[in-house]
């Protein structure tokens, strides 16, 4: 025969409101957990964001470096054809740029750059 409530059963406390409370604090800590929880993924959530913002801001950044710097790197190597020929077109009249100029090591020497462009180099 099963005892439900019964008074006379062993271990029975007769306390069936303190088990309510049980659970009412059980339930309690487990509505504070899931906002607790809640909280930390919306902070997670927004660090993430914050991350990404960050390095798309960064990436934005270094685009426009990288742009001004090619900017940059053309305007040089015009410059270096520039000067390149005026000092082509100043050898025949210049005795340091002649055979002996070369002597002294003032000579233009061809070379290779990374640009790819006509360039020189000068030894001294």
């Amino acid at each position: 025969m099963a005892h439900d409530s019964d008074s006379s059963e062993p271990g029975y406390s007769g306390n069936r409101p303190a088990a309510g409370k049980q659970g009412n604090l059980e339930q309690s800590k487990k509505v504070m957990r899931r906002e607790k929880n809640r909280l930390a993924a919306k902070k997670s959530r927004h660090r993430q964001t914050q991350r990404a913002d960050t390095l798309h801001q960064e990436s934005d950044d270094l685009e426009r470096e990288n742009v001004a710097l090619r900017k940059e790197i053309a305007r040089l190597n015009a410059e270096l054809r520039y000067f390149s020929a005026l000092l082509k077109s100043h050898e025949s009249c210049c005795p340091a740029l002649g055979p002996a100029g070369e002597e002294l090591g003032y000579g233009l020497a061809s070379g290779h750059s990374s640009g790819g462009g006509n360039t020189a180099r000068f030894h001294l």
